[in-house]
């Protein structure tokens, strides 16, 4: 009996990994459950375990290959049956080998068209298929690995009409790039047709009509943005493949959602004296500083059930109103930002909230994130911390339509009304920024949204 180990889904909106490394080679005895490889996404790097005892039979995918969810691994096979798996797969080969050897040989295969002087036959014999000697587009695909796209490439491609097949790729293992789409997509408005597929093949651009993209004016080479060429002294990073899916979903973010950002000011006096009159009882007794993090974090959940709008995500022409509410917390981490979530969080009280954000933050700490920490989120809370942080409008983390950012709390003298009259006072002040998804966010109901959590933070109504 063979096990065949795959691609895991690793997070409601991760689509593909990557292979970094195999930790065992073919014909290694494992046993369950033993990590085979290391696979790495935007969310998350971790081990695949294998899913039962045996030999590896076949390594399928190979290091630094990126495959989408379900994609086969590698085969297991049991010892016994072990000496009969090449005999088998030869004799599988063998017989694909002939078959397209004697369809190659058919005598009903098509006969060329007709030569004709005129500029229609020159422009038919332009779209015939490669000659005999090559193989046939059929036979081509089957043979080349198949070509795998991320979802802006995807989104780009249905857009405008584009055949991804007919995109050369120059990325890793000729994987299609955005910048590859918009190269080839130059290339249609100029009447050029494209260079080298991916497959090694000369391909022809598709008709004009069938791309729906507007020509530029005479003349106009379009807009390229200038790349700048290292000196002497500079030093080169390279984007991680982590940095590189985390810019793909923030600039699919921007372009695909019209971000709204709304800031509230927030008096938080009353909240602060309740932190510094429980801070020391609870480090003794938790282990771990009380933060404001778990405070707004309550608060956010609580104004997320007066309006379950807000706690939704995108699908396709639909907005789904999600019944639970799974708050996602952004962390920094070495490899770069990270969102645990809080599943129902509008279960947990405040010290429950802070006793999971500070759980999360050990698992980021120790690098034992798992995808299950990262999937599943509704919505997001945000708090770069101090330093200088006044304010600021965060990226909306799709499918969901809204993020909260929390600002630094500063000391300001502010205008207070006292038994009446106008007084100044110095007060814990901090800023409360929203972005919100105009598609499906209107403004009367994100203000609404975001006063309702600044109220509640500035009550201070919390049980401790």
């Amino acid at each position: 009996m063979s096990l065949e180990v795959t691609m895991p889904q690793m997070g409601e909106s991760v689509v593909e990994g990557t292979v970094t490394k195999w930790l065992v080679n073919e014909g290694d005895r494992v046993s369950e459950d033993q990590p085979l490889c290391e696979i790495s996404t935007d969310k998350v790097d971790t081990e695949i375990p294998s899913p039962g005892s045996g030999v590896i039979a076949r390594l399928i995918a190979s290091e630094g290959q990126t495959l989408p969810v379900g994609a086969a691994l590698a085969v297991i096979e049991s010892p016994g049956e072990m000496s009969q798996t090449p005999s088998r797969a030869a004799a599988s080969v063998a017989g694909t080998h002939t078959q397209r050897a004697v369809q190659a040989e058919s005598p009903t295969r098509p006969a060329a068209a007709p030569s004709r002087p005129d500029d229609e036959a020159l422009e038919s014999r332009k779209m015939l298929s490669p000659t005999a000697a090559q193989p046939s587009p059929a036979v081509a695909a089957s043979s080349a690995p198949p070509r795998r796209y991320s979802p802006v490439v995807m989104r780009m491609a249905e857009e405008h009409n584009i055949d991804l097949s007919l995109v050369p790729g120059t990325g890793v293992g000729g994987r299609v790039s955005k910048r590859d789409v918009e190269h080839y997509l130059e290339h249609l408005r100029s009447g050029q047709p494209s260079s080298i597929a991916a497959d090694g093949n000369q391909s022809l651009a598709p008709a004009a009509p069938a791309v729906s993209v507007a020509a530029p004016a005479a003349g106009s080479s379009g807009f390229r943005p200038p790349v700048y060429q290292p000196r002497e002294g500079d030093t080169v990073e390279p984007f991680s493949r982590r940095r590189k899916l985390i810019a793909e979903h923030m600039v699919y973010s921007k372009t695909h959602s019209p971000h709204v950002g709304t800031v509230a000011e927030v008096d938080l006096t009353r909240l602060v004296a309740m932190r510094e009159a429980h801070k020391e009882e609870f480090r003794k007794r938790e282990g771990f500083a009380l933060t404001l993090l778990p405070f707004a974090a309550l608060a956010a959940t609580q104004a997320l059930k007066e309006f379950p709008r807000m706690n939704a995500s995108v699908a396709g022409d639909s907005l789904v109103m999600r019944r639970e509410i799974n708050l996602g917390i952004a962390m920094d981490a070495e490899e770069g930002l990270v969102v645990p979530v809080i599943k129902g969080a509008d279960t947990f009280t405040v010290i429950g909230l802070a006793r999971e954000i500070e759980r999360l933050h050990g698992k980021i700490r120790d690098r034992s994130l798992t995808a299950d920490d990262l999937a599943g989120g509704s919505f997001t809370l945000s708090n770069p911390g101090r330093e200088g942080n006044l304010y600021g409008f965060a990226i909306i983390n799709q499918p969901q339509v809204g993020i909260l950012r929390m600002g630094e709390v500063k000391k300001r003298p502010v205008i207070v009304e006292i038994d009446g009259s106008d007084a100044i006072a110095v007060r814990s002040m901090m800023y409360l920024a929203l972005s919100y998804d105009h598609r499906v966010i209107d403004g009367v109901l994100g203000n609404r949204f975001l006063y309702r959590t600044a109220r509640i933070l500035e009550e201070a109504a919390f049980a401790l």
